[in-house]
């Protein structure tokens, strides 16, 4: 043993031998423990246990009570067999055991009554209370049935919840209460925390939530769709998941029959499911696709820079957007007439009693009975017609011709997903001949495949050039001086689940483009696709660049049908080529520049064109609207620059 140093024995510690360790010595359980044991033991012996413990611990609080009253009573009696009896009363008012006192047969019997008339209220408010709490648990779980009719019937759960509801919730401007209720198969508790989280209040909307899948009939039956004024069937994030909407849309009608149709928006991704879709339907369903939507959107946006501020005004509630207007005072009136008699709204297409549109109609069209006013107001409340016409400057419209059209164009596609294909069928559509576009993407196999594709689809009309390289990448975008091309389009990667956010790889191209903006000091014309709107807001390009968000966008779409069922074909029209669409023209174009003038003399410029002015961009563009209003007064008087432009719906060779 080294000096100084104590053997472990001396320590009081375990002591090794051979170089193993010691047992510890037994240490007997605290008496505490051992109470502790017995106690928990006795409770595992079920309701019994736990009844007997429940009597002994009111007994020893009880009795010693009851028995320091009956002592300290002035009125209690001296002996001591009636202070015993008069304990046992105490205590057997206290515990509801009848307290009486006499022979003990009588006290027995007293008893005996007491622990039935214990049972029975203990087993009576035991029942109600589970059959409330079932209720409650049930009700929690969103599988109680909704009974409600006229109301909005919301199907599956996906990104455009949140701008449905705050949609519909922002239609529902007139007073009155509404319902929508939404079907999902997720928990009715989260679903309700995610859409107070992203919509907030609702006003006098209430949105009732039902947990269930969209494809059972049966959980379809919870939520009423044969009674609502429309059922709106949402698209998921994957186009894997259009065979999901078909068969929500079976279901649908199993559960509301073939007999009772209701009116149905839907949406798909895949425009093989489209055919099946409407189908399964039936004669009341509009399916949108919603990657054809999207690609759309892209090109008119490269095509006309500005458009998605119209799109998003036109789309949402906020703002001014499309209404129906039946007056008797319409029938007989031609077009021209109506259009001037609207001195708040802008008249731009006339509804048919047969549900059809008919989009900028020539002036001498006269209105029908039953035939409506299609407007662009603030709501429909706020269309009057005015006996008299909003005056205009003949001295401030223009006559002289517009432009020639414009010559090939370059466009730069930066990026390839799945609606890449139809991006490019339509360039080639809608380009002057002789265009070319420059395709930015990766060299795998499969997108090689799809680039060839489109290439030979664009045929002679566009020429189609792949630059393998990585859009990410600042070598790439510095080698095509992104500044010479009239246009350029960024894409994201699909979505695809357990993988980085599309937006995260958009985000950096955006970038890039920046800095090429910046370091030869011109701007780029850019048209973003994003798949989540949040991102917006982190772009470096600001408000500056077009933004189609296209979940955000179909989610619009398909509230603005589900109040108007007609809007599915002015709609369809505005986007389709060769009809009436969007345009933003120079303001020289309908108005004399660089004094002022009434927007009545702008409608009435357009008019005489065969065109319909709806609104105005100024130039430079200031302020939340990025210079856009939409339906301004006729009356309303403004100085016109040479930069400004007209927002007008004509057809394509206008």
């Amino acid at each position: 043993m080294v000096p100084g140093q104590r053997s472990a024995a001396q320590e009081g510690g375990p002591v090794r031998i051979g170089g193993a360790p010691a047992r510890p010595a037994y240490r007997p359980p605290s008496v505490r423990a051992r109470f502790r044991y017995w106690f928990d033991t006795t409770l595992t012996r079920g309701t019994p246990a736990l009844c007997a413990w429940l009597a002994l611990v009111c007994l020893a609080v009880v009795i010693p009570v009851s028995t320091l009253l009956a002592w300290t009573d002035q009125r209690a009696p001296t002996s001591l067999g009636d202070r015993v009896a008069a304990v046992w009363r105490n205590t057997g008012q206290t515990l509801r055991l009848g307290g009486e006192v006499g022979p003990p047969l009588r006290v027995a019997l007293s008893v005996l009554l007491a622990l039935i008339a214990l049972f029975y209220v203990s087993t009576l408010v035991s029942l109600i209370t589970a059959g409330l709490t079932d209720r409650v648990i049930a009700l929690g779980r969103g599988h109680a049935r909704v009974l409600e009719s006229g109301h909005t019937v919301v199907l599956g759960w996906s990104e455009q919840i949140p701008t449905v509801l705050s949609e519909l919730v922002a239609a529902h401007t007139d007073g009155r209460r509404r319902v929508v209720t939404l079907l999902a198969d997720r928990d009715k508790a989260s679903m309700e925390e995610d859409l107070h989280a992203a919509v907030g209040t609702t006003g006098r909307t209430r949105v009732i939530c039902r947990s269930g899948r969209p494809t059972d009939p049966v959980a379809l039956a919870r939520v009423s769709p044969g009674t609502a004024d429309s059922v709106l069937v949402l698209p998921h994030d994957d186009p894997r998941a259009d065979v999901e909407v078909v068969k929500t849309l079976l279901s649908l009608s199993a559960a509301v029959g073939e007999e009772r149709p209701v009116r149905v928006i839907a949406a798909v991704r895949d425009d093989r499911y489209l055919t099946a879709a409407r189908l399964a339907g039936g004669p009341l369903a509009t399916v949108l696709g919603t990657d054809d939507l999207a690609a759309r959107l892209l090109v008119d946006c490269a095509r006309r820079p500005g458009l998605s501020l119209v799109h998003q005004e036109l789309l949402d509630f906020a703002g001014h957007e499309f209404h129906t207007v039946r007056e008797p005072g319409l029938s007989g009136l031609t077009f021209e007439q109506a259009d001037r008699a609207c001195p708040v709204s802008t008249a731009v297409g006339i509804v048919h009693r047969d549900g059809t549109v008919a989009l900028n109609p020539a002036g001498s069209v006269r209105f029908l009975a039953d035939d409506a006013l299609l407007v662009i107001a603030e709501d429909e409340r706020s269309t009057r017609l005015s006996a008299t016409p909003t005056p205009y400057d003949p001295t401030a419209l223009v006559r002289t011709p517009p432009d020639p059209p414009a010559g090939p164009v370059r466009v730069l596609l930066l990026g390839w997903n799945r609606r890449a294909h139809r991006v490019v069928d339509r360039l080639a559509l809608h380009t002057p001949l002789g265009s070319t576009l420059d395709v930015v993407a990766g060299s795998d196999a499969e997108t090689l495949a799809r680039i060839r594709e489109a290439t030979e689809a664009a045929g002679a009309r566009m020429e189609v050039c792949h630059r393998p390289g990585d859009p990410t990448s600042h070598e790439t975008t510095d080698a095509l001086d992104p500044t010479g091309y009239d246009s350029v389009i960024v894409l994201g990667p699909d979505h695809r689940p357990g993988h980085a956010d599309p937006d995260d790889r958009t985000l950096v191209t955006l970038l890039h483009l920046r800095t090429t903006e910046r370091e030869a000091g011109r701007p780029v014309p850019v048209v973003i696709e994003m798949a989540d709107d949040r991102n917006r807001l982190l772009s470096p390009h600001g408000r500056r660049a077009d933004y189609v968000v296209s979940g955000r966008l179909v989610g619009l779409l398909m509230t603005q049908i589900s109040q108007g069922p007609h809007l599915a074909t002015v709609f369809e029209e505005l986007l389709a080529p060769g009809g009436n669409t969007l345009h933003l023209h120079p303001a020289g174009h309908y108005v004399a520049t660089g004094r002022t003038a009434s927007f009545a003399t702008v409608v009435e410029s357009a008019a005489r064109r065969g065109a319909r002015a709806i609104g105005y961009r100024s130039r430079p563009a200031t302020g939340p609207d990025h210079g856009l209003r939409l339906n301004p007064p006729k009356a309303h008087v403004r100085y016109w620059h040479p930069q400004d432009e007209v927002v007008v719906i004509a057809r394509e060779h206008r």
